[in-house]
């Protein structure tokens, strides 16, 4: 055959596969998609599980949590703990296996738009940000800046459109408001309007929650309609490791339970430093703390929506500074999600809070060994896994997409390999080797898999040097900082409406402008 057939068989085969590459693909199709099933990945043997169970029922009984205000008392007390003369409340064995009876296991944290909805029943899993980071990045430079209202929402509609990043949590401070109110209310305000996602927030008074349920009642519709479906949730760090109750962060999940608004269960230990040095220790507290707060949510009211949320952070012990991004990190999460599995608890995780200062090969390194441990361990939620930097007190915008391309790798991890009679490629072994051309490009086969098989990243460049070179050398961050920009320029989302949003500024003080959020 010559050289000229060839060659024209093989450009045949590349514009065959561009075009199907050009159609768009049901997402049941996909390659990866949100709610995989994880947990194949596997740090503690089932007699480890058992021997941690036994040692976190034990700190519970025996040890239990200090500083309990009087109406978490109240509600403990009436469930069968027992406040011991110490003060310190204790959760005796029967209460803990009682509640954990009650535990609602199926629930669904809802998007502004269905689509989003995140089922968080047995395995499945979705990546999301979070973090509060107190600075921007810029990638170029490596400068640092304080992080506004503005960014937040901007980091907010950039999530928007990324296919990998699931959910959003609030991911800066609005360092430029000084009031406590001001910035609550206007940083749960500048998620919602930035994303139809399901969205994360904090609070640091009962008073900024009810208000903040207010406005979330207008958008949805109304309090029945908000209850039915609720967006938003709380990240509550209701305990002070190791084994302390906070006292505002306990009145406000009080508000938010009773709200209908689902709570993540955060204990944030770090080992070494607010919880055991060694891993074992710390996953012993993490669950131990987060499981104190789910007898909590449930004897207010039982089922109530809840994240078994176990957020155990490394040291480096050298230094006594966080590590977000050593193995160790891995490997305390990976442990947490699996006795988050033994429970069968919707559970969530941090992953991805890499060292590294900017989007460089260390941050990449981190992230990537990070997110496929975690991935891959059986957590329902992985959080701050997008676009942190300095072990969470920096957010860059183009690792938001750098990182939404490693998440998309590594959910293919997740999903695996399907084994069944069309993917043993019998029928394509024989067709090639006896009949074909003795390749599979541009096969038959090859084409219907290409994209159900297969992830492509957006920023990664697979070409060759010659190639590359012709495309004026292309890098991940030079792609990523073109995607950002395309995406500032032209993504304002409107599923607020512009009546609801002039009704929400006539009643509370939105401090970001709305010629901010509109199109130039």
């Amino acid at each position: 055959m010559s050289d000229v057939a060839v060659s024209s068989r093989r450009r045949g085969g590349r514009q065959a596969r561009q075009a199907l590459r050009a159609a768009p693909l049901a997402e049941d199709k996909r390659a990866i998609q949100p709610g995989l099933e994880s947990g194949n990945y596997k740090v503690l043997n089932d007699l480890q599980i058992k021997r941690i169970h036994t040692a976190v029922l034990d700190v519970l009984e025996n040890i239990g949590l200090a500083d309990a205000i009087p109406s978490c008392i109240d509600v403990i007390t009436a469930a069968g703990g027992v406040l011991k003369d110490n003060g310190r409340l204790t959760f005796p064995r029967a209460l803990v296996e009682d509640m954990l009876v009650k535990v609602n296991r199926n629930v669904v944290l809802h998007g502004q738009e269905p689509k989003h909805d995140m089922d968080l029943s047995g395995s499945k899993i979705y990546f999301g940000t979070a973090g509060a980071a107190v600075h921007m990045v810029d990638a170029r430079t490596g400068d640092y800046r304080e992080s506004t209202t503005r960014d937040l929402y901007d980091i907010a509609r950039m999530v928007d459109k990324l296919d990998n990043i699931h959910f959003f949590q609030r991911s800066v401070v609005c360092r430029d408001l000084a009031d406590p109110f001001d910035m609550d209310f206007n940083t749960c305000y500048a998620a919602i309007s930035g994303t139809t996602k399901h969205v994360g927030s904090s609070w640091v008074e009962p008073s900024h929650v009810e208000k903040s349920l207010e406005m979330l009642h207008m958008i949805a519709g109304g309090e029945k309609q908000w209850r039915e479906r609720p967006f938003v949730s709380m990240s509550n760090c209701f305990v002070v490791p190791p084994l302390k109750f906070a006292e505002d962060a306990c009145r406000c999940l009080e508000v938010a339970v009773r709200g209908g608004m689902p709570v993540l269960l955060l204990s944030a230990g770090q080992a070494g430093a607010t919880s055991p040095a060694s891993l074992a220790g710390s996953v012993v507290q993490e669950v131990a703390e987060v499981l104190a707060g789910l007898v909590y949510v449930n004897a207010i009211q039982p089922g109530a929506p809840a994240v078994f949320g176990t957020w155990p952070f490394v040291s480096d012990l050298r230094t006594g500074a966080m590590s977000g991004g050593s193995g160790e990190q891995a490997l305390l999460v990976a442990a947490c999600a699996q006795m988050g599995r033994f429970y069968d608890l919707p559970t969530g995780v941090p992953s991805g809070m890499c060292d590294s200062k900017i989007p460089d090969y260390q941050a990449g390194a981190e992230k990537g060994y990070n997110h496929a441990v975690t991935g891959n361990s059986g957590t329902n939620l992985v959080y701050e896994a997008a676009g942190m930097h300095a072990s969470l007190l920096g957010m860059c915008m183009e690792s938001l997409v750098l990182d939404n391309d490693t998440i998309g790798s590594v959910l293919r991890t997740v999903r695996g390999i399907d084994v069944n009679e069309d993917t043993l490629s019998l029928e394509a072994i024989r067709q090639v080797c006896e009949e074909g051309p003795g390749h599979y490009l541009g096969s038959e086969q090859t084409l219907s898999v290409m994209e159900t098989e297969y992830f492509y990243p957006e920023t990664s460049d697979r070409s060759s040097p010659n190639e590359w070179d012709e495309k004026e050398r292309p890098t991940s961050l030079s792609k990523a900082t073109a995607i950002v920009e395309g995406t500032m320029n032209s993504h304002f989302p409107r599923h607020i409406s512009d009546e609801m949003d002039q009704k929400i500024r006539g009643e509370y003080d939105i401090k970001l402008p709305r010629d901010l959020m509109t199109a130039k």
